[in-house]
């Protein structure tokens, strides 16, 4: 929802930002201070580690925080389990890091003496920040029927966090259902679930309320490793509209191949998406690599890829006279390999970005799309996920290449391997093999090029110790794009033919005698 603006004479409320990466721009911002929130989710799903991630980094910004149990991981187990993670500081215990347990109070005065607990203790400890481990054994102990008491102890919570400028975290193992009482009370709930998707599952976050204040709706995927938690927003949600918007620039970059520039007519446009399609072997990443040979200072580029590793790119490179490594002390270039394996999709999208912003990238080759299709666990956003990070891509002023294998090595049927992608490219570069004559020739061609005039024939091209060179026109060939050519008739034995297939059938063609 978005955010009221506020009437005269009021304040805006405060934002605590998480300090969690990827979560507060899931929550626009953070929480609202002095907000009460209620962090749900199955055993395991890592609410203790979220809760005291925040806890730990608000700490490290000079707040001081609280952590009560009740009937809940004993504090020493709880410590140990805590050790291993980067953000956990024992510096911190217990001025500004206190771990209280509230479970005698439960057990001796109910609901009442947990809420005078938390009073008193917030108060003498001054905190801005509380996590609350155990509301599942508060709602227990108040009973199936007590709603008009989680209602009295919520809003006790409520009031006491407003009043004392004290956010306040309730974890509770209660999912799925949204009617519980302390449902409706609480500013916000988010829940962590755990998707499954064949053999591989993921851990997921949603916001299912936020009081105040916009946030991101739907899903997003979350990591937990010695880091903490780590959280990458839904990709076409985050950048539903680009960050920057500008009039696109009408220059264009050289391909790193002077004769490839000419069939472009003076080379790729600025700040655009270019497919380059082709079957394995066809010279998809050599003409990547060629694109990036022109990488410097002042355009810095990036090797976005998802199958060669940095070792044997650089051993391709070498046998064109290319120097990566030399690029990459330089700082023109950087080198990003990730393994095809189980892969979270809004996290690679996460740490492409992340290298474009951190250099400036201006070139930038993504060799294997494919990649991203194989960490896309629901094939149905892969379009809407393209669509959102090219548009990115080109508002921060990025000319990229990406590179789309087709299964088929030759033949007539030439299909994308990724429905829906080439419509988002503006630039579409087909490399086919073609066989002539107990011959495989390589050939190259311009399918589209959005912003411009350019040369659609298809020429031959080679791979040298120079890297790609591209050809004359492949002429006096037909079905070229079949892969299986053939030598064109000339114009006087094209008449003939056709003259010859006119001729009125004979006896021996119908069947019948005179």
């Amino acid at each position: 929802m978005p955010q009221d603006e506020a009437t005269p004479g009021e304040e805006e409320i405060g934002r605590v930002p998480s300090l969690v990466p990827g979560l507060d721009q899931v929550l626009c911002g953070g929480f609202l201070r002095g907000g009460l929130y209620l962090v749900q989710g199955a055993p395991g799903m890592g609410k203790t580690v979220l809760a005291s991630q925040i806890l730990y980094r608000r700490a490290a910004e000079g707040g001081r925080a609280l952590f009560v149990t009740v009937l809940g991981e004993n504090h020493g187990r709880m410590l140990a389990h805590l050790r291993p993670m980067r953000f956990f500081d024992p510096s911190f215990i217990p001025d500004r890091v206190t771990y209280l347990s509230a479970y005698q109070a439960l057990e001796d005065e109910g609901l009442e003496g947990v809420a005078a607990f938390i009073r008193r203790e917030v108060l003498a400890h001054k905190a801005t920040l509380l996590v609350l481990d155990g509301m599942s054994a508060v709602e227990a102990k108040a009973g199936a029927g007590a709603v008009f008491e989680m209602k009295r102890f919520t809003h006790g919570l409520q009031t006491l966090a407003s009043a004392t400028n004290c956010t306040m975290l309730l974890l509770t193992t209660t999912a799925g259902a949204r009617s519980a009482p302390e449902h409706t009370m609480v500013d916000g709930m988010i829940e962590l679930r755990q998707r499954s998707f064949g053999v591989r599952s993921e851990r997921r976050l949603l916001v299912h309320k936020l009081r105040g204040s916009a946030f991101l709706e739907g899903e997003h995927a979350f990591r937990i490793t010695r880091e903490g938690v780590a959280v990458f927003p839904r990709t076409e949600a985050l950048l539903a509209t680009p960050t920057l918007r500008g009039p696109p620039p009408r220059t264009r970059v050289s391909s790193g191949i002077v004769s490839l520039d000419a069939v472009f007519r003076g080379g790729i446009p600025e700040a655009t998406m270019t497919a380059v399609v082709g079957p394995s072997g066809s010279g998809k990443t050599t003409l990547g690599l060629q694109f990036l040979s022109a990488s410097s200072a002042a355009e810095p580029g990036l090797l976005f890829g998802c199958y060669e590793p940095p070792e044997r790119l650089h051993l391709k490179a070498e046998t064109m006279g290319l120097d990566l490594a030399a690029a990459e002390r330089r700082g023109d270039l950087e080198i990003l390999w990730h393994p095809v394996g189980e892969h979270i999709l809004d996290e690679l999208a996460h740490r492409l970005l992340e290298a474009v912003r951190r250099r400036g990238v201006k070139r930038l080759l993504i060799d294997g799309l494919s990649g991203f299709q194989q960490a896309a666990l629901e094939p149905e956003r892969l379009v809407r996920f393209w669509s959102a990070l090219s548009n990115e891509l080109r508002a921060l002023g990025v000319t990229t290449l990406h590179t789309l294998e087709m299964p088929e090595l030759i033949g007539a049927d030439l299909r994308v391997p990724v429905s829906g992608i080439s419509s988002l490219a503006e630039v579409m570069v087909m490399l086919r093999y073609v066989e002539l004559q107990s011959r495989l020739y390589r050939l190259i061609s311009l399918f589209k090029v959005r912003e411009g005039a350019f040369d659609p024939t298809i020429r031959e091209f080679e791979i040298t110790a120079a890297g790609i060179t591209v050809g004359e026109p492949f002429e006096r060939v037909e079905a070229v794009l079949s892969g299986m050519a053939r030598a064109a008739l000339s114009r006087a034995a094209t008449v003939a033919a056709s003259s010859d297939g006119a001729r009125a059938p004979s006896a021996d063609d119908t069947g019948q005698s005179g």
